[in-house]
């Protein structure tokens, strides 16, 4: 899956009109972005990249198809990351390595270079394409094949 989607985004983004902007979402849309939102259930496949892969291939620019995938992600991460502190603070007997301290520090440094990252990357794509990510991800499914294949790791 790596490696299909890897081609899926390097179509998408090369043959993609690319000419709308986020203010153009539709309802059709918005259920397609979902629909490739919920393909990041199969191993293989990340929730950004099946995103914007849909994105680009409704005809959204780059920077409009990444935005959206991102604001996608929000309520999906910031849920689970409730629905886990809840978990730990309720579950009785459970003496994690880290305490709250700990806990919110690593929080804060996660969102800190999250934010980085994303500034990082809405800027390069401004610019480029998707091209290193699709070669990312095709290089990472052949080397998985071949560590695969030569029995370094298991399935």
């Amino acid at each position: 899956m790596l490696i299909v989607f890897g081609v899926l985004l390097a179509f998408a983004d090369r043959f993609g009109r690319q000419t709308k902007p986020l203010e153009q979402l539709t309802l059709r849309d918005g259920l397609l972005y979902g629909l490739a939102q919920a393909m990041a259930l199969i191993p293989g496949v990340s929730r950004s990249g099946g995103t914007i892969t849909m994105g680009l291939a409704l005809g959204y620019t780059r920077p409009a198809a990444t935005r959206y995938a991102f604001l996608l992600a929000v309520p999906a991460v910031f849920a689970s990351g409730l629905y886990k502190l809840f978990s730990t603070l309720t579950e009785t007997g459970v003496q994690g390595p880290y305490g709250m301290g700990e806990t919110a520090a690593a929080t804060v440094v996660a969102f800190a270079v999250g934010y980085a990252v994303i500034a990082w990357l809405m800027r390069f794509i401004s610019t480029h394409s998707y091209k290193p990510f699709v070669i990312y991800r095709i290089g990472l499914g052949v080397l998985l094949y071949l560590l695969l294949g030569f029995g370094i790791i298991s399935a």
